[in-house]
């Protein structure tokens, strides 16, 4: 332990706070020191003045017979900046209340004068043992019992007390102690894939690193030690660095804090400190599996002991070995190696063993997964035919694939069998739309592929292509072309021939050209399916990718996928299949519902807008929650882009989808007629009549109501939170994406007003709008709009330039995030 170099008496130490104070701040600024010395460091401070306090006040109380004791993490001398002093005022029993009150006051109180987090309590040694066997947190932090100051005596038979209860308890508290465990997970999710998570209560945060240790004490099972504490060091490292950043007894890694917490820790930037903050969770989420299946083998074991001597008389024989796949077997619950298995010899045998494990339903055990890892023998290039074989069934076993994934991940046996995956390993996704890591997004896809293999011909080059569609990702540049380099080089390593090579890497280099162009672009327009047509190259190719596509935005997060985009995505797919199937590209009109031809003659007849709002109560979107349908039919005339999405604005109404496109009128009506399908929800409270949206929406077109003004007023009225700072708007132009049209694409943060800014800037530019085709995915917009000029041509490279800058300067003055 690393001493600290101030003094611990009248001057510094002594019971006057200021003094402690003062040491305290000097050892927190001190340049030279951090991590586990310093936690060490401010632990024996703390100590000091503590054991000043208790000393004056126990002579000024006339207690004897007591002791201070640290408990939980102040108990390890492990206390952060910003850490609670945990403190147990342990008594003999003998002093009276007052006398007690007393001590404990001349303790707590100047603790609390200096502004530090204090959990205290004052009991007996009988107390202390009963409250602990009532409640298993005061049992866990009375297990790192520390003495302070005062009667050593009590604090040494109070831990050999209370450890021993805990193990003459563990096959009751055990269980509890996992219950709590999940229970805990269930609340904060997995730390190893959070963008934002908790160091503390997530999965395989600090509190799991605790619960291990507890499982220890109790002599039940031991986890792999194997890197657990070095990761749990680092956790306790980012914790301190994240107190001293914010000033607050924090342990929510929020975004606007990465970049500052990264500095504080010498690190190159954010995305390297999450990295070491997930894979330091995942040795911990691991160590936590292994440990919680060795606990209930053991306690199954030894509940069933008594009654099989019973039952026969004497000892029992060996848990049975039931074979799984030629040198793998199943034995009590786990599956293991069987005894003539030599993975030395048998180079597939990880695979064959990690393919048995997952369609079983069963984890692999640790003693296998490690004996594989020393002793596997390396796969020849290109794999044999077995191998490829193993690892599309190993990603093909659905949810069951992932632990036994993790597993293998845990003891280097991925990164052996595939060099590549080290490049994504735990790499973060700054993305809100996304729920996983890089690697962890990629098996993910990999197990909701495995739900569409019967729709496709080729299940196998399905399941690769969903492992490897974002491996591109751990290099510069666009991931999906640096990914279909690597992905023709993963399929030839593992066996695949020249053609479904090309498939696969066409795959990877495409899996986000069916999502982006169906609710990017334009359908009708035949520049759009041709273009998909030919970046595919065949039906069986488009089969597959259309799988890809679902696959890949189901394990993306909830805001990536819905019954809306998988039926754009659908329509898509049927246009390309007919062109690549030799039919005529030119499409036909597209087709018109009775409600909107209904609401395109009214409005042409009124001459003014009509709205129907169609509430979706199918459930069909529970992936998205879109709300209501809005159709708009207006007649054709400037600014109703503009107008309306404003006036979706004024009453809070939130974007989520939106499609404008003119209609012709049949004969003998005639006449042009705009009409917008718009998917909204209301960000507050219960959605607007939809009479109330049109009085306004007639105002507004007439110039009644001053839109701009009305958000201009509402902004100023309720200022938005500062949050972590939004990137710039982008504004681009779509080459070759039309004929007739220059598609404009603008991706920017998704505030109030958005598209009214968007639609109004367009306006002022003098183009019109063909089509607009609006997404949101989770707080970014992403829309397109197909312009032309006043006569209704495409725009030329100076006008496209010009557009693409007014645009980007317009919404330069967008409003950040809440």
């Amino acid at each position: 332990m690393t001493s600290v170099e101030v003094s611990t008496g009248a001057n510094d130490g002594d019971s006057e706070p200021g003094g402690y104070a003062a040491a305290r701040l000097r050892l927190l600024t001190e340049k030279g020191r951090s991590g586990p010395p310093r936690r060490a460091a401010l632990s024996e401070l703390t100590d000091g003045w503590l054991a000043t306090l208790f000393a004056g006040a126990a002579e000024g109380s006339g207690v004897g017979g007591a002791a201070l004791v640290a408990v939980g993490g102040y108990g390890r001398g492990e206390l952060s900046p910003r850490s609670d002093l945990d403190l147990l005022l342990l008594h003999d029993g003998r002093a009276d209340a007052g006398a007690l009150a007393l001590l404990a006051d001349r303790i707590w109180y100047p603790v609390w004068d200096l502004g530090l987090a204090l959990d205290h309590s004052v009991r007996t040694p009988a107390q202390a043992r009963k409250t602990a066997g009532e409640d298993l947190k005061v049992q866990l932090g009375l297990l790192d019992a520390r003495h302070v100051a005062g009667d050593l005596a009590l604090t040494t038979a109070l831990r050999t007390t209370v450890l021993a209860d805990w193990r003459n308890t563990a096959p009751r508290r055990l269980p509890e102690l996992d219950e709590l465990c999940r229970e805990r997970a269930q609340r904060q999710g997995e730390l190893q894939y959070l963008l934002e998570g908790d160091l503390k209560e997530a999965r395989g945060g600090l509190r799991d690193a605790t619960a291990l240790r507890a499982v220890a004490a109790s002599w039940v099972a031991d986890a792999p030690r194997e890197g657990l504490a070095e990761a749990r060091r680092r956790l306790l490292d980012v914790r301190d660095a994240l107190h001293l950043c914010t000033g607050r007894a924090t342990d929510r890694l929020a975004l606007q804090e990465q970049d500052a917490v990264a500095a504080e820790l010498g690190l190159l930037d954010a995305d390297v400190m999450l990295r070491q903050v997930s894979e330091s969770a995942r040795v911990i989420s691991y160590a936590g599996d292994v440990t919680w299946r060795e606990v209930g083998r053991v306690l199954r074991a030894r509940s069933a002991r008594p009654r099989l001597r019973q039952l026969f008389g004497g000892r029992p024989g060996g848990p049975e070995r039931t074979p799984l796949a030629e040198g793998v077997v199943e034995q009590d619950g786990e599956v293991g190696l069987a005894l003539a298995a030599r993975p030395e010899k048998d180079p597939v045998l990880v695979l064959r063993a990690a393919a048995a494990a997952a369609e079983a339903g069963l984890p692999i055990s640790l003693h296998a997964v490690r004996h594989l890892a020393s002793t596997a023998k390396p796969l020849p290039t290109p794999w044999p035919a077995e191998a490829r074989d193993r690892l599309v069934s190993l990603l093909g076993a659905g949810e069951s694939t992932v632990p036994v994934w993790e597993a293998l991940e845990a003891e280097g046996l991925i990164t052996a069998l595939l060099p590549d995956w080290e490049r994504v390993r735990c790499r973060p996704q700054r993305n809100a739309v996304h729920t996983w890591t890089v690697d962890r997004h990629l098996v993910e896809t990999a197990v909701r592929a495995s739900h569409l293999t019967r729709r496709v011909h080729r299940p196998d080059l399905l399941l690769v292509a969903a492992l490897l569609h974002d491996i591109g990702k751990g290099w510069p540049g666009d991931h999906a072309v640096a990914g279909e380099t690597i992905a023709r080089d993963v399929a030839t390593r593992i066996g695949f021939d020249t053609a479904d090579v090309a498939v696969i890497a066409t795959l990877v280099r495409h899996h986000l050209l069916l999502i982006e162009t169906a609710t990017r672009r334009d359908l009708d327009d035949p520049v759009t399916v041709r273009s998909v047509a030919d970046a595919v190259g065949s039906t069986g190719t488009l089969e597959l990718l259309h799988a890809l596509t679902e696959a890949d935005a189901l394990a993306t997060g909830p805001a990536a996928w819905s019954s809306w985009r998988g039926s754009l995505v659908a329509d898509l797919v049927k246009r390309a299949a007919a062109v690549l199937a030799g039919k005529p590209v030119d499409p036909e009109p597209a087709a018109v519902t009775a409600e909107q031809e209904r609401l395109a003659v009214e409005a042409h007849r009124t001459g003014g807008p009509v709205l129907a709002l169609r509430a979706r109560t199918d459930g069909s979107d529970e992936h998205e929650p879109l709300g209501v349908e809005l159709l708009v039919a207006v007649p054709d005339q400037p600014g109703v882009l503009p107008v309306t999405a404003g006036v979706l604005a004024l009453h809070r109404l939130t974007v989520r989808a939106a499609d404008l496109r003119a209609v012709e009128l049949p004969d003998p009506v005639g006449g042009s007629v705009l009409l917008l399908d718009w998917r909204v929800a209301a960000a507050y409270g219960s959605l607007p009549q939809a009479a109330r949206l049109r009085a306004d929406l007639v105002r507004a077109l007439e110039g009644s109501l001053d839109i701009a003004a009305r958000l201009a007023e509402r902004e100023a009225a309720y200022p938005r939170r500062r949050g972590a700072q939004a990137p710039p708007a982008r504004v681009t132009v779509a080459p070759s994406a039309s004929r007739h049209a220059t598609v404009i694409e603008v991706r920017a943060q998704d505030v109030p007003g958005l598209l009214h800014r968007i639609g109004h800037a367009l306006e002022s530019a003098g183009v019109r709008v063909r089509s607009a085709h609006v997404s949101t995915l989770g707080s970014n917009a992403v829309d397109a709009f197909y312009v032309t000029d006043a006569r209704g041509a495409a725009l030329d490279a100076g006008e496209a330039a010009r557009l693409t800058g007014q645009l980007e300067s317009a919404l330069g003055e967008v409003p950040g995030p809440a």
